[in-house]
């Protein structure tokens, strides 16, 4: 049975906030902020469909990415070609963020789905790749090691496990992440435990 494809982008979102991810993906929930609006404006400048070709390196931008076996599919930001010793191409991905690294591994998550959709697709080894963080604007290498590909297999099942349970996870307020989350206002984490949708619903038959 083909699995429903979970975006690349929204593995990102679950370690996050599994919540987040699931009004997301389950209940259309999405409210733009600063942080979201700056993010987009970024990828708008770097998902311009190209390629190109500076000595032993071919770029392509906003290539289209999928893993049939894992689910999985997305657009990567930038995936470089690196030419190898023995004429073949080692695919490098690099995924543009807004701000700067962060102590938690949601960016390399999403980062490291790329590479195992370039291995599949490809059938060559993706060792590493990196995140360009539009606040300090350099890159920050990633390689993609036995721990952090077996973080991105759970993340990806435990996404699995939500979209097919159709269950939103409940609200647990954690002051560092609900500020700056766009859905606050629609999650309601400290006094809401309902779907978002059915208060969205009250909101709208109040008017």
């Amino acid at each position: 049975m083909e699995l429903e494809p979970i975006y690349l982008s929204r593995l990102q979102h679950y370690l996050y906030c599994p919540r987040q991810f699931a009004l997301i993906e389950l209940e259309d929930v999405w409210i733009e902020n600063q942080f979201t609006a700056e993010g987009k404006v970024l990828h708008q400048r770097v998902d311009q469909p190209d390629k190109q070709k500076r000595g032993d390196i071919r770029t392509v931008r906003s290539l289209r990415l999928s893993h049939s076996a894992l689910g999985i599919e997305g657009v990567a930001d930038v995936v470089e070609y690196h030419l190898q010793p023995d004429g073949s191409e080692q695919p490098y991905p690099i995924e543009y963020k807004r701000g700067k690294p962060k102590a938690h591994r949601a960016d390399e998550v999403q980062l490291c789905a790329q590479a195992l959709c370039l291995e599949d697709m490809e059938g060559a080894a993706v060792p590493a790749g990196a995140l360009f963080y539009g606040e300090v604007r350099r890159r920050h290498s990633v390689e993609f090691d036995s721990g952090l590909r077996e973080l991105t297999l759970q993340t990806i099942q435990a996404c699995r496990d939500i979209v097919q349970s159709k269950i939103t996870p409940k609200a647990v307020y954690q002051a560092g992440k609900c500020k700056n989350c766009s859905l606050i206002d629609q999650c309601h984490p400290q006094d809401f435990t309902r779907p978002a949708s059915a208060w969205l619903a009250q909101q709208l038959a109040q008017d």
